[in-house]
Order: C-alpha cells, then structure tokens, then sequence
C-alpha cells in the first residue's frame, strides 16, 4: 500500500511541477485563465454575502421593536354602500385592550397612549419628543433594554407614581454628562423623576426610537390624555404578541374582530384597521432575501462558469500545442492513465489555484467594506462558510470538466499521428 502511496505522490509532485513550467511558459494565457475563475468565485461570494447582508440587516432592525411586535390603533370605518354617508373615526379605549388581552390568541397586549406635542424640560436642556403611557408589560412586548435604574412596575401603575423611563438620545439631550436616574425632569410643567434609562436602540443615526419617554398608563391618561373631541377615555393603540409566533395571522384577526364587535362594525370591512404585524414584514423580508440570494447566486455563477469555460480553452489549446509531446510519451510507454492523469491534474489546479486567489480577494474586499460608515438596515457582506463552500464545489467541478475533456482529447491521439503532426 505505502508503495502505491509514495509512487502517487511521486507522480503528483511531478505533474506539480510540470504544471507550474507550462502555467509559466504561457504567462499570459495563464493569467487569463487564472483571472477569469478567481473574478467568478469573488464574485459569487460577494453577492451571496451582500443578499445575507441585507437579510441579516433587517432581522436586526425588526428586532429592535420587539419580539413577536403587532399593534393596532385607532381606525376609521369606510362609508359602505348607501348607509352611511361619511366614514367615521372610531377610538381604541381600555375596554377593548382588556378584551383584547382575554383572547385566547393573545399572550400578552398593553394599552399605549402616545404623544408628541408634550416638552420636556430638564435643568440642563430641553426637547420635544414621543411620550408614551403604558403598563410593564410593555417591556415584554416592545424591546427597551434597561441601561441604568429600573423599568416600570405594577407599583408605579396602581399609585400613579410620576415617575418615567427615557431614552438614549434624552438622556444626551436633557443630562449631558450627568446622572439621569434620580434626577427630575419638567414634562409640561409635571414633575417626574426619572427611574430608569434605555440602552440605544438600533445603530446608525436614527435617533427616533432613542427619544422616547415612557410612563406608567395611569399617570399618562391622568394628566396626558389623547387630544381631540370624545378622546378622554381613549388610547392610542393596542401593542400585543400572538400566542406563538406562528399564529400570528390568527391573533390579527382575532384582534379586529373585537375591536369591530366592540364599536360595532363588520371586521371584513375593507380598510377600517390601521395595524402592523411585525412578523408578517419578517416574513416578507425573508422572501425579498431568498429570491434576491437565487438571483445574486445566479448572477455569481454564470461569472464562475465563464472562468470554467476558460480554462477549458486554454487547456485545448494547450493540447493541441503538446501534440508532439504526447505522442513521444506515448511511444515511450506512457499509458493513457498517465496522460489523462496529467492534463486533469492541469486543469484541476489552473483552477484551484485561481479559486484560492479569488476567496482571499472577496475576504480582502469585505474587509475593506467595514471601513466605510455602516449604512442603516443593513449588515456588511460577510463571507458565509456556507457560500464558499458552494463557490467551491462549483469551481472544483468546472476545473474537473475543464482538466477531463482535453485530457480526454490528449489521450486518445495516436503516437505516430501525434508525432507526425507537426
């Protein structure tokens, strides 16, 4: 056994070298070649990574709202038919929150009243900015990760207590360099202290989710309730999570059939809902990346066919050029193993070598794309394992169809042919 091993290696070492004269022989033609695989197998990497990227990019932004994430607010129902002759504004209240959390399609909902137009002022700044009221449970539903202090709790929300959690951007704003927690902020001239900050949310610089204040539901619908006519009892809508996340579909409905048998009208009105699922834009988003990963895919191995093509050319002329050698060795005893052996060998490195070229390439480029700023919603190419992978499997194939066929050709000339021929 070992004997066959050591004359394998022999062999192998050998064709290495001969393979290394005639890639140096031909300089140009073997760049070529070389040139055509590495810019296939980049560039398959590179576009694979970019759709993975974009994937990647949005899961993350959809998970800096929360986990399972839907909500409904308030609507207007269509005027249908001859009935009514103007549509008309319905408002979520607390009722339809506690109905909605009783579904059995609901695991867990919190009522918001959202503003604005409120200011806030603090001894060092001030700023305008969202406010929101809402139970604990909220955290559970809508992602604020706690930086320092505390969330709210059941306590605040039976006492009514003023206190408020605040966001990355306010604690900039209103306590630049100073301790936030403890400290009294001014909202509308009500005092509040503040509990808690939230860790920055999402990257980039889109501060809008970073300034956020929220407080407890009492406390905001005691001194902030919703602006306009018929408002004081209402909220701005209903954030509540699907039993599982597989239900999501369900839980929708479940949800506008209690809203429309609470302000009586047909939940298949068209139009009369104003709600978000956040797994349904997920699962959408995941479609957009499958079909834009097929098409980048494609693109990318049209580009590494190309190469294959290539190299098979380039190993024909390299045939039809060694004729004469091929006959010799031939006459010398060479079997036609040897020879195929050989001329596959060729092209199965003219490949390899290549293909190694491009993945350092498509590594050397993603890490050049990290020193660009980060663009939002969207993560830097990475090169998947996975990807290269593939690129790779699918060079080795080219390069073993690319060394066969003239190998083949090489193979079966006749020595006096073959030494004739020149």
């Amino acid at each position: 056994g070992l004997m066959f091993v050591a004359s394998v290696m022999r062999r192998f070492v050998g064709s290495f070298g001969e393979v290394l004269r005639a890639m140096w022989t031909h300089k140009l033609r073997s760049f070529l070649t070389m040139f055509g695989i590495a810019w296939g197998v980049g560039s398959l990497l590179l576009l694979v990574g970019l759709g993975e990227g974009f994937r990647a990019g949005t899961a993350r932004n959809l998970e800096s709202f929360g986990e399972d994430f839907m909500h409904i607010y308030n609507g207007r129902v269509p005027a249908v038919g001859g009935s009514q002759l103007s549509s008309r504004q319905y408002y979520l209240n607390y009722q339809d929150y506690l109905d909605i959390r009783s579904s059995r399609f609901v695991r867990n909902a919190t009522p918001v009243i959202y503003r604005g137009d409120l200011r806030l002022v603090s001894e060092y700044g001030s700023s305008n900015g969202y406010v929101d009221g809402a139970e604990p449970q909220f955290s559970g539903i809508r992602y604020q990760p706690i930086d320092q202090g505390r969330s709210l709790n059941w306590n605040d929300e039976r006492e009514r207590h003023n206190v408020c959690v605040i966001g990355s951007e306010f604690v900039r704003i209103l306590f630049p360099g100073r301790p936030a927690v403890g400290s009294t902020i001014l909202i509308n001239s009500v005092p509040f202290e503040v509990v808690g900050t939230m860790q920055k949310v999402g990257h980039g610089n889109n501060n809008g989710e970073n300034m956020r204040l929220i407080m407890p539901y009492t406390t905001m619908a005691t001194y902030f309730p919703m602006q306009g006519a018929g408002n004081a009892k209402a909220i701005k809508y209903v954030a509540y999570q699907p039993i599982t996340r597989e239900q999501h579909a369900q839980a929708k409905k479940a949800v506008r059939s209690i809203v429309a048998r609470n302000h009586g009208f047909d939940p298949e009105t068209p139009d009369a809902f104003d709600d978000w699922d956040s797994i349904a834009t997920a699962e959408m988003m995941g479609k957009i990346s499958d079909a834009m990963d097929t098409f980048l895919g494609a693109v990318g191995l049209v580009t590494l066919g190309l190469g294959a093509i290539g190299v098979i050319n380039i190993m024909l002329v390299s045939v039809t050029e060694r004729t004469r050698e091929i006959g010799l060795r031939k006459a010398l005893g060479a079997t036609r193993r040897n020879i195929l052996f050989q001329f596959f060998l060729e092209g199965l490195m003219l490949t390899g070598i290549s293909g190694a070229i491009g993945v350092c390439a498509a590594y050397v480029a993603t890490k050049l794309f990290g020193l660009v700023p980060p663009i939002d919603g969207f993560e830097l190419p990475h090169i998947y394992p996975a990807t290269a992978v593939l690129a790779t499997g699918s060079l080795a194939l080219a390069g073993i169809i690319a060394g066969l066929y003239p190998a083949r050709r090489a193979a079966l000339l006749q020595p006096v042919e073959a030494l004739r021929q020149e």
